[in-house]
């Protein structure tokens, strides 16, 4: 995938001639919350095989193909399952699918991950919308030539997430009493759970949440222009570090399959009222 840009328009030639569908909106469904899928009509499935130039989801819990159709009347084309830099892609195969859904005229991105709280207050099974990032992963997506017909070489990322969305997503939440909150998720490469010094450190730095995706995502979406909305489902509590308990990935899949439906509520209702 030497040229990005062709890459890209290829996947879109491809998908087109499988739908007529165009999306106003894109999500990208996290681990355990495939179930999302079931609240899309009139669905159309594309596995992430067939698409030329995707990778292919290696994660439990990921589906691993896109679905075109409506959530709440708005045309959406979701994500079910994403990749992660830990399965051994490289970052520009990470994010290749979020330039195609850019391309594909989705220009609101709705991310959701599961993630681990190093913030005393948030428990498992709470919401949490991201409302700014710690990147500490060790490679960026962006990194190389940059094409222009992609977005521009040094993306400013001061208004990365949408705030009102996240305003409205804390209002309905408080109205249907869903544990909900803001927060800084912190990125780090994984597939191993952090260390309790980790933990602590990514406290210290002023890290709410932590996970093993979502920013290469969040990267490439805003250096493409999309309109950014990223929420986390706390899977595990690993602050104060006494909290800590040995976590599984069955741990985090339950823990996420519990709370999905709320996501899904939240999700649903977002997509509503910003349409």
């Amino acid at each position: 995938m030497n040229n990005i840009f062709e890459a890209v328009q290829e996947s879109v030639s491809f998908i087109k001639s499988r739908t007529d569908i165009s999306p106003r909106a894109g999500i990208i469904l996290g681990t355990g919350l495939g179930s999302f899928a079931a609240e899309i009509r009139d669905a159309v499935e594309i596995p992430y095989s067939e698409i030329p130039h995707f990778p292919v989801s290696t994660v439990k819990s990921h589906l691993g193909k896109l679905i075109f159709g409506t959530v709440e009347g708005v045309p959406v084309v979701c994500m079910a399952g994403r990749f992660h830099y830990y399965e051994g892609y490289r970052m520009q195969q990470v994010t290749f699918p979020v330039r195609v859904l850019n391309a594909l005229q989705a220009g609101r991105l709705f991310i959701t991950n599961v993630s681990g709280s190093t913030n005393p207050t948030i428990e498992a099974g709470d919401l949490v919308f991201i409302r700014d990032h710690i990147n500490l992963l060790p490679e960026n997506p962006l990194r190389g030539p940059n094409d222009e017909r992609l977005g521009p070489r040094f993306p400013d990322m001061k208004h990365t997430y949408n705030t009102e969305n996240n305003r409205l997503g804390l209002a309905i939440a408080a109205k249907n009493n869903i544990s909900a909150h803001t927060g800084v998720y912190t990125a780090l490469q994984g597939p191993n759970l952090e260390t309790p010094a980790e933990y602590r450190f990514v406290h210290t730095i002023g890290g709410d949440v932590v996970g093993m995706s979502t920013v290469p995502e969040v990267l490439v979406a805003r250096h493409c222009g999309m309109d950014v909305t990223a929420i986390s489902i706390v899977s595990n509590k690993c602050y104060p570090i006494e909290a800590i308990v040995e976590t599984s990935l069955d741990d985090v899949i339950k823990m996420a399959e519990a709370s999905a439906q709320k996501l899904s509520f939240l999700l649903k209702e977002l997509l509503k009222i910003t349409n």
